[in-house]
């Protein structure tokens, strides 16, 4: 299979990945490829790094929300929202877990008389606060 096709009746360029083609956002002009007139969030090298629960969300969008996923993948901004989705994730997961150990009385004094106790209790503090983010923020 090419790397890359170009239909055309739409003259669209489209990329495979995988075993699929998608739009890489650029159209056919004069006999050459050139970039659409989609905005772009961000120019090219200026992508920020997408944590864990954007690339969750990525998988849960790319096979649940195929047309989400794709209006973002063509006008550009899958990676800006990515980004702040986990951003989002992140802040609640931390705010959970530091409200969950203030009220379950899990402390620094508790980590240093037992640590054992004190590990187990953060473990179900981190997983009970990993499925609250997956429910609110990722698969949502």
């Amino acid at each position: 299979m090419k790397k890359t096709i170009i239909d055309e009746r739409t003259c669209w360029e489209y990329e495979l990945i995988g075993e699929r083609y998608y739009p890489t956002g650029r159209v056919m002009r004069n006999g050459a490829l050139t970039p659409s007139e989609l905005p772009e969030d961000n120019g090219p090298g200026e992508e920020k790094p997408i944590g864990v629960w954007g690339q969750r969300h990525l998988r849960y969008i790319r096979q649940y929300k195929k047309s989400l996923y794709f209006d973002l993948f063509v006008s550009g901004k899958l990676n800006a929202y990515l980004v702040d989705v986990n951003a989002q994730a992140e802040e609640l997961f931390l705010r959970t877990v530091k409200e969950m150990a203030a009220l379950e009385g899990v402390t620094e004094a508790l980590k240093a008389e037992n640590q054992m106790r004190w590990v187990g209790a953060m473990n179900n503090i981190k997983n009970r606060a990993t499925e609250i983010v997956n429910n609110r923020i990722v698969f949502s």
